[in-house]
């Protein structure tokens, strides 16, 4: 868990400024410390360098809009992120071990065939089940339809979200005892009107399963909470604001385990037949129902649009 409130406010800054050309020097003087000290207390909390994390988040949100944005071409999404043809495929391959061209040809594959997929239980490779020639709903069963798809998603303008959170750096599949953590460490600050949220920051077809960032949220009231109370029933707490506004929200209610195949209908069936394009804020899950003994659960997956 990354419990520096600094360290958290860079990785914000980062990701607010991915498209930018970004230094050490910017994020250390964003959280006024020096360049020096700075890094070894990032690295400390994250075990990766700013510089090291900064090329890693360009690289694998660049690869994340290669599989949601079919439509723009590698060198407009290199460029993007501040590489040149030459330079993007070259750093591309030192990440990824091939190009981005090869990268994107392969991406629905490697999609479908990812572990988190369950396909031994959610459905087996069933081809023509849905869709058209070429399409990933149309060579996986375990995928829903276009259609399916549509019909429950609605497009929505959200309230934003002032929240409690902790942020840790690793793998989904821990997510439950994570949570049951969580509310015990908070379970003060929970009321009727309390929400609770996860805002992910990665695809874990595009970075390594055990290394994804995610936020494990519950909204307070801002006029609640304050420095005196927290120090005293939690030393170490973070707080910030989740951006609402226009979002797809697709209503899911099963196993837990299956979340991903939901997540990735929404990505590569239901996105790309849609007029609609992924914003570059987080998306966020709101839960409204979970039976920790079955799994099941009921929640909103929020997926930020840009607006049009």
């Amino acid at each position: 868990m990354i419990t520096n409130e600094a360290v958290n406010r860079a990785i914000d800054y980062i990701l607010q400024h991915i498209h930018e050309e970004l230094s050490v020097d910017d994020v250390a003087a964003h959280c006024h410390f020096s360049k020096y000290h700075f890094s070894r207390m990032f690295k400390k909390e994250t075990g990766e360098s700013v510089h090291a994390f900064i090329r890693r988040m360009k690289l694998e949100q660049s690869a994340f809009r290669m599989k949601v944005e079919p439509e723009r071409t590698v060198t407009d999404i290199g460029c993007e992120f501040g590489y040149s043809p030459s330079n993007y495929s070259w750093m591309f391959r030192q990440r990824y071990q091939t190009n981005p061209v090869s990268f994107r040809r392969n991406v629905e594959q490697a999609t479908v065939r990812h572990a988190f997929m369950h396909l031994d239980t959610a459905g087996l490779p069933s081809p023509g089940a849905h869709g058209g020639k070429g399409s990933v709903s149309g060579t996986y069963s375990c995928l829903e339809s276009f259609e399916e798809c549509d019909r429950k998603i609605t497009i929505r303008n959200l309230p934003d979200y002032f929240v409690l959170y902790e942020r840790r750096i690793g793998s989904y599949r821990h997510l439950s005892g994570q949570w049951d953590e969580f509310i015990g460490k908070y379970r003060e600050f929970v009321t009727r009107d309390t929400q609770f949220l996860e805002r992910t920051f990665d695809d874990p077809v595009i970075t390594d399963a055990d290394g994804c960032l995610y936020d494990i949220c519950m909204s307070v009231d801002r006029s609640a909470v304050n420095a005196d109370a927290l120090k005293v029933s939690a030393p170490m707490y973070n707080t910030c604001t989740i951006e609402g506004g226009k979002c797809a929200v697709y209503p899911y209610k099963g196993l837990g385990k299956y979340i991903y195949a939901a997540y990735q209908t929404i990505f590569t069936v239901w996105l790309p037949r849609t007029p609609y394009t992924l914003d570059y804020r987080s998306g966020f899950d709101i839960y409204h129902k979970v039976d920790s003994r079955s799994g099941y659960l009921e929640m909103d997956i929020c997926m930020p649009l840009k607006e049009q």
